[in-house]
């Protein structure tokens, strides 16, 4: 009884063994495989700002010939920075799949206001970060003038973000100009109002004031009449013909 016992024991160590073998050998083997092709996926929004040819350039520059790489040879934590610090992109996952094919998945930034100024014109992005115009698309969102100070940068990103996320305001408002007092002007996208907006203080609750007047004009018919919209104080909306 104890030989056959012994003897199982060592055909489970050779069969554990040829496992090891075979599975290192094959691994091996796989690293040492060339890059078949490169694949790029855009995830989040469809606009596409960014073309797959530049993010295909972006990594053959830090590659060269990605056909002749061993797949061992590559630092997929280097080619994620490169492509992360493009300034259209969001954030990136790079990897090679088992049939040899390196793949980027790429997130493109998201625009919630476009910026014009003595510096130039640029993109808000989501997280208040700065991104450049596309030649491929031109995202539809407020056009903003005047200067945006850096104490201010979190505020204006939280309004841009409210406008963005909310259906009526995206469609609706389209221009703020900033007044050299740090007040706000806005602009309808299909009436001929001015927006009095006043300063930045409750911005939510005077979004919520205008959607609601714009509501209750809309069904008297009485909006097409107004040349200025008022919503400084928070506790009414003042209409001037």
């Amino acid at each position: 009884m104890k030989k056959i016992v012994n003897w199982t024991n060592l055909r489970l160590i050779l069969m554990l063994g040829l496992v090891i073998f075979l599975f290192s050998f094959t691994s091996k083997r796989n690293e040492q495989r060339k890059i078949a092709k490169i694949a790029v996926v855009f995830v989040g929004e469809n606009n596409i700002f960014l073309k797959e040819e530049a993010v295909n350039k972006l990594l053959i520059e830090n590659l060269g010939n990605p056909l002749a790489i061993g797949k061992d040879k590559l630092d997929l934590n280097k080619l994620e920075r490169k492509l992360d610090s493009n300034a259209m992109i969001d954030e990136s996952d790079v990897f090679v799949s088992v049939d040899g094919v390196l793949k980027a998945v790429v997130k493109q930034k998201t625009p919630v206001a476009r910026v014009i100024n003595g510096s130039g014109s640029f993109y808000v992005d989501y997280k208040g970060g700065k991104m450049p115009l596309s030649d491929n698309f031109t995202a539809r969102v407020p056009l903003v003038s005047g200067d945006i100070n850096t104490k201010d940068k979190e505020k204006f990103t939280q309004l841009f973000r409210v406008i963005y996320e909310d259906e009526f305001l995206k469609k609706n408002i389209i221009a703020i100009q900033i007044m050299p007092n740090a007040s706000l002007k806005m602009f309808n996208r299909n009436f001929d109002y001015q927006i009095d907006f006043g300063s930045m203080m409750n911005f939510e609750t005077k979004f919520k004031n205008y959607k609601a007047f714009f509501q209750k004009a809309v069904l008297d018919s009485t909006l097409y009449k107004y040349k200025k919209i008022d919503l400084r104080f928070t506790k009414q909306v003042v209409c001037t013909k």
